[in-house]
């Protein structure tokens, strides 16, 4: 099912998380976060919306990475009921894709809902001081993969954020699938 972002205040403090990423390795929000600014996406293995965005995510994570600006993304799915966002196929994921940047899992789901996060994929921009400053999406594209010259919103508005320290006044939400919620105990 579809879902879409929903606004969220600007300059809101990041919250912090302590994630087990795809190479074994806690790390904490400290260890991830850019001198410049740190994207976080929450993405998960099986969305298609997910899977139409990877390459270019990729791609916009080793340019900001030049500007001292990183990129983490976070699985918060329940990976009972959905296996293929299983921690095994998370490791898979990343290196199908060839991620350069951390792939945390959020098997708990309390980072998922520290930050408010809704659908896959789901971007949250914060300046050099773990400030929010973006809440949109890496570009126009939906369930099919958009083209390479669609405008890169995460990316320019990252890079306003590593050098003025604000993002942009327009931000368009992310639409993508719901966060797979595990049934309350």
């Amino acid at each position: 099912m579809a879902a879409q972002a929903p606004d969220v205040e600007i300059g809101l403090q990041a919250p912090n998380f302590s994630l087990k990423n795809v190479d074994g390795r806690m790390l904490r929000l400290a260890d991830v976060a850019g001198a410049k600014g740190t994207a976080i996406a929450f993405i998960c293995n099986h969305c298609p919306y997910v899977k139409a965005i990877a390459d270019r995510l990729v791609r916009d994570a080793e340019a900001l990475a030049g500007h001292g600006v990183n990129v983490v993304a976070i699985n918060s799915n329940d990976a009972i009921a959905y296996p293929e966002d299983s921690f095994d196929n998370m490791k898979a994921f990343a290196e199908g894709f060839g991620f350069s940047f951390p792939y945390l899992h959020d098997e708990t789901q309390k980072i998922a809902r520290a930050y408010g996060a809704v659908c896959t994929p789901d971007f949250f921009g914060f300046d050099a001081d773990l400030r929010l400053k973006y809440r949109g999406r890496l570009d126009a594209s939906r369930k099919e993969a958009g083209s390479s010259e669609l405008k890169r919103e995460l990316f320019e508005a990252m890079m306003s954020i590593a050098e003025s320290g604000q993002g942009p006044a327009v931000q368009l939400a992310s639409i993508g699938c719901s966060i797979k919620w595990r049934e309350p105990a």
